[in-house]
């Protein structure tokens, strides 16, 4: 089961969502069309195969315009569905049901197309040690729901935010002046409960790392070649963490050279929503 995320978290989204929408005037096409007691029967259903998540915002997206709607899910966050498989089945006033309909579908098919793709990324893996982990190219404001889908398609996430681990890239490394002097200072600042990672480019730049101790070392761009050896030189000692252009077709061998993470960005900074419609019954 994938623990849901908080109300709290995901009722502003949907409600800055709505009102983007609706603007001003409200819908108008709604209002000019159907008359205001009308009700409306419809299903939530997959034009293709993917894996669910975001159903939280498609039934808090109704409720916000008709807080008497009937939702009922018919799957859960997590499940892979087929194509054609339908959803939720919805029972509310007319206009207020077409009025959230394209935001609990920008929202649905957007967290669906997240884990859809890691589930993909999980599946090239499968029989390895490596974790998919995502990264922070997330859409401004949707973080935390992206952050959830990649969760429900079956991967890990990694820090959420500037606040909460230290990881030092190569600009942070040109600042302090070498790779051991940022990792030297991270240690110092460091609460005993905050990790610390490092990025670097090359193997003599994990060698200086390795001397330092952190808690995690970042391999970017790394050769399979070099990734194998970064793992045979750190012999477990700091998780190895791969990132870089890492494809669907390129993941796999990068699991097998033994590191024990793989970051993906392209899990949320370059997917594509999965087809979902909403189909009157």
């Amino acid at each position: 089961m994938i623990e849901p995320l908080p109300h709290l978290l995901v009722a502003p989204v949907v409600r800055a969502a709505l009102a983007e929408d609706l603007g001003r005037a409200g819908d108008v096409t709604g209002q000019a069309c159907i008359p205001a007691e009308a009700r409306l029967s419809a299903v939530f259903a997959a034009r293709k195969p993917g894996v669910v998540a975001g159903l939280a915002c498609v039934r808090l997206a109704i409720a916000e315009l008709d807080p008497d709607a009937k939702v009922r899910l018919l799957v859960a966050d997590g499940d892979r569905v087929v194509a054609g498989a339908k959803l939720a089945t919805v029972e509310a006033n007319a206009r207020a049901l077409l009025s959230a309909e394209r935001t609990a579908l920008n929202l649905l098919g957007r967290l669906c197309g997240i884990a859809t793709l890691t589930r993909a990324y999980v599946d090239a893996v499968a029989g390895t040690p490596a974790k998919i982990v995502d990264t922070r190219k997330t859409t401004p404001g949707l973080r935390a729901l992206e952050k959830y889908a990649v969760r429900c398609g079956g991967g890990v996430n990694h820090r959420f935010g500037l606040d909460d681990a230290i990881l030092i890239k190569d600009n942070h490394v040109a600042a302090c002046g070498s790779v051991g002097e940022a990792v030297r200072r991270a240690k110092a600042a460091a609460g005993h409960l905050m990790k610390v990672e490092v990025e670097v480019d090359t193997l003599s730049q994990l060698d200086e790392a390795l001397a330092e101790a952190p808690d995690v070392i970042m391999l970017d761009n790394f050769s399979l070649d070099d990734l194998r050896e970064a793992v045979r030189r750190t012999a477990g000692r700091v998780t190895l963490e791969a990132s870089g252009g890492i494809t669907l077709e390129t993941v796999r061998a990068v699991a097998e050279t033994g590191v024990d993470v793989i970051s993906v960005g392209a899990m949320t900074h370059s997917v594509g929503v999965l087809d979902i419609g909403l189909d009157a019954l």
